[in-house]
């Protein structure tokens, strides 16, 4: 048989009456035992014995050598066509395996923050593929965005609540990620009941999460460090936060003592939650919402003559995935060059990137000469990215998707 050929098939049960699936022969079986969590579908024998496995379905990953790697669960209709579950290639996935795995998760967390507001579980790098549940106090959010969580959902509410002790619980079923696994969207409350946006409280701010109409969960999380460092350069400045969602850096900056702060978005409801947060933190007087496509306003306020003493941008994925990477370095070097001219001298510019197919050094640059092209010089005081709410997995970069650019102009 040459390399182009398909191996033999693989064996369709375990002993255990499990399925097998197998890598091809020119597959790096070394990355899967060092950590790699996923296995593409080019990398996997893909017979039609392997196309019929339901989406979801647990099964024994061997090497090419019919050696056992890991527990794996498949998905035929997804590019990644394998998760790793357990590197024990013998493990039982039930709902015993994902209360300990939430339970790991739930213990640096509880080490980490006073109060239950956080991200619990951070998919693959708290060993539930695919996997999102914030928390907000005694509710949580659950995002199954890939194909065995969609399947076990029932079991993931279960040990979620045995392990947290939640009273409500959301299936957030909306996005990019699961339309890539073939799941449909769907939001829900699972258990509990849902009366309202959530109030969080976080870096002296108050947040109003919708949990069942809002972006993703409703609230994100992982700007919490970025929001306190601003917050730090926000005495008594006027602050614009543009792509402010629920008021994100706005009402932090408010919070560390800024005279004043605008938030853009073009959601009406997401500044109406803004909005919400500011008058229940007493700062309603010096808060204001402009609603309008990011990109227009900040011509428009370029063209009005407009001036902040701090400029945050923090826009949606522009660069989600690797056939975007172009023309999202374009957009956050258009950011940069419409932004920067807002800045008074000597203030600062805060550039955020959550694409995580565009790593630091792709967006640092494409942020300079942003800042070049708006006919400023600048200062890179900081680098920030995501709270340690959401662990980096070292083997996989995906995880660590999140950059915050911290500039002074002059």
């Amino acid at each position: 048989m040459t390399d182009d050929q398909t191996p033999e098939a693989p064996e369709t049960e375990t002993r255990s009456g499990r399925p097998v699936v197998r890598l091809r022969p020119k597959a790096e079986a070394r990355a899967i035992r060092h950590g790699f969590p996923w296995v593409y579908s080019d990398e996997l024998v893909v017979d039609r014995r392997t196309n019929a496995l339901p989406a979801g379905t647990i099964a024994t990953l061997e090497d090419a050598e019919r050696r056992p790697l890991a527990t794996v669960t498949v998905n035929p209709k997804s590019k990644i066509i394998a998760r790793v579950m357990d590197r024990d290639a013998g493990a039982e996935i039930n709902r015993d395996w994902i209360a300990a795995r939430i339970a790991h998760a739930l213990a640096l967390r509880a080490r980490l923050f006073d109060q239950p507001f956080y991200r619990l579980v951070h998919a693959e790098a708290d060993g539930l593929p695919g996997v999102i549940i914030d928390r907000f106090g005694d509710l949580a959010v659950i995002q199954p965005n890939a194909a065995w969580s969609e399947a076990m959902i029932d079991d993931l509410c279960a040990a979620l609540i045995e392990v947290t002790g939640v009273t409500t619980v959301v299936k957030n079923g909306s996005g990019r990620a699961r339309g890539l696994e073939g799941l449909t969207e769907e939001t829900v409350v699972l258990t509990g009941a849902v009366s309202g946006p959530v109030p969080v409280a976080m870096n002296g701010a108050i947040y109003m999460a919708d949990v069942l109409g809002g972006q993703k969960t409703g609230l994100f999380y992982d700007q919490r460090p970025n929001h306190e460092f601003a917050a730090r350069l926000a005495r008594g400045a006027r602050v614009l936060d543009v792509f402010s969602h629920v008021g994100g850096f706005a009402l932090a900056c408010l919070a560390g003592g800024a005279a004043s702060a605008l938030a853009v978005d073009a959601s009406a409801p997401a500044l109406d939650l803004a909005g919400q947060g500011a008058a229940a933190m007493g700062a309603a007087d010096r808060f204001a919402t402009r609603q309008g496509d990011a990109f227009a306003t900040l011509e428009a306020l370029g063209a009005e003559g407009a001036r902040f003493d701090l400029v945050i941008c923090d826009p949606p994925a522009f660069a989600p995935a690797k056939p975007a990477l172009a023309a999202g370095l374009r957009a956050y070097e258009r950011i940069a060059r419409l932004a920067a001219p807002l800045v008074a001298p000597g203030g600062y510019l805060v550039l955020c990137s959550c694409s995580h197919a565009a790593d630091l050094t792709q967006f640092r640059a494409a942020s300079a000469r942003g800042i070049g092209k708006g006919g400023r010089r600048s200062q890179l005081l900081h680098t920030g990215y995501a709270g340690p709410d959401h662990p980096m997995l070292p083997q996989l970069a995906e995880s660590g998707y999140l950059k915050a650019l911290f500039f002074r102009l002059d």
